[in-house]
């Protein structure tokens, strides 16, 4: 009788343990559980953004290289394949390219999403070499406008920080919220991110949804004149094909209360803070912490019903609570979406 080799029995090891990687993300989405986790690597920031409402600047635990290397292995185990990381400003953290690494190399596909305002060409090049997904949050080109939203005088190192990704190689987004202080700009701040190689990102400015988003009344917006704005966007055709046309049309439908699609938090992602506190999502209250409770238990601890009610109420358009369940709704359109300009 023929007996395998050693290096045919690691082979089919190996192939074992590649259709585990691949069959437990599957069967998370069949049964409901989540597939990505956004997390804030720290809640430091140095800007005061007029409509950040998230608990920052506080002094409170953050979890070391160490800690998040566990809990992101663990998750990883669990079916947990992408991850947001952002803060406060992820940028702030000195061991966030000794973390990113780490992540990816436990198989995760990480997006950093930050400022702009601290990148260097050492840490660009570090995010290639991972061929990391890279969000800048930019919401003007105006520099007294930029203050005022902000709260900081930083347009300049933002502006810097996109020149050094210039021939960034992976997908690069610019990320920009529309609020009153700057809604007659969003198209020209579209144009700029589309003339520099990125896929623009346009969302809305939420107040007053659960935990999330402040009333600034500099900020605050008529909803019919925001509307107008998305609408402008997509007849202007400014927006790529894809899903993030799809989220600015969902805008508009936010924006004009009519009801949105479900809402996925807590099923098909959650979000986990710097201390390692999970929530549905960043405008629900924590659960648990992933340092004293068992990540199962924590997704027993949801209330579906809470989420369920928000999703009718359709209270947000929150990109990281439904943009799994619209890309499984509409895969037409996840295949559209470009990758790069």
């Amino acid at each position: 009788m023929l007996r395998p080799t050693g290096e045919s029995t690691m082979t089919r090891k190996s192939s074992l343990a590649m259709f585990a990687d691949c069959a437990r993300p599957v069967a998370n989405l069949l049964r409901g559980r989540p597939v990505l986790a956004t997390f804030q690597v720290t809640l430091r920031c140095n800007s005061a953004c007029g409509y950040c409402d998230l608990p920052l600047n506080q002094g409170r635990y953050e979890l070391t290289r160490e800690e998040i290397r566990g809990i992101f292995g663990q998750l990883y185990t669990e079916g947990i394949r992408f991850v947001l990381v952002q803060g406060g400003e992820p940028l702030l953290r000195t061991d966030l390219v000794d973390i990113l690494a780490d992540l990816s190399s436990l198989g995760l596909q990480v997006t950093v999403i930050t400022n702009g305002t601290r990148l260097t060409p050492d840490l660009v090049a570090h995010c290639a070499s991972l061929r990391l997904p890279v969000s800048i949050s930019l919401d003007t080109l105006d520099r007294a406008r930029y203050r005022q939203i902000r709260g900081a005088d930083q347009l300049p190192q933002v502006l810097s920080g996109l020149n050094l990704l210039a021939r960034y190689p992976f997908p690069k987004f610019l990320t920009c919220i529309v609020s009153e202080a700057n809604r007659h700009e969003v198209p020209e701040v579209v144009r700029f991110a589309r003339r520099h190689g990125f896929i623009p990102v346009v969302g809305a400015y939420h107040w007053n949804v659960g935990l999330y988003g402040k009333e600034d009344s500099v900020l605050m917006y008529d909803r019919s004149a925001a509307i107008r704005v998305f609408e402008q966007l997509l007849k202007d055709d400014l927006i790529p094909a894809g899903y993030f046309r799809h989220f600015v049309k969902d805008s508009a439908v936010w924006l004009r209360g009519e009801r949105l699609e479900p809402c996925d938090a807590g099923r098909y992602s959650i979000a986990i803070d710097a201390s390692g506190q999970v929530s549905a999502c960043l405008a629900m209250p924590a659960v648990g912490n992933l340092r004293e409770v068992p990540y199962r238990e924590i997704l027993s601890r949801f209330d579906r019903s809470q989420v369920q009610a928000c999703s009718d109420g359709s209270s947000c358009n929150r990109l990281d609570g439904r943009v799994v369940g619209t890309i499984l709704r509409h895969p037409i359109t996840a295949w559209r979406t470009p990758v790069r300009f």
